[in-house]
């Protein structure tokens, strides 16, 4: 993976949507709606962030199971 620091930020916010997710399927509980009310433009610019990251790391299947060197060639 060439830019860890994106990779890095990328995985963190899959997770916190990751986490909010499991909060709706097991408690009913959307915590962004929560923190940033529910459907406000700061929490829609969250949600959109949460997808774009889930995109971003689709790219990490390149990388899955061989080196860097390998999926380049």
């Amino acid at each position: 993976m060439k830019n860890k620091g994106l990779d890095c930020l990328a995985l963190t916010i899959a997770i916190i949507g990751a986490i909010n997710w499991g909060l709706i399927g097991l408690f009913s509980f959307d915590l962004v709606a929560f923190v940033f009310g529910n459907m406000s433009w700061f929490s829609r610019i969250i949600y959109a962030l949460v997808g774009i990251a889930g995109l971003y790391i689709i790219t990490f299947y390149m990388y899955a199971g061989g080196d860097v060197r390998e999926a380049e060639s």
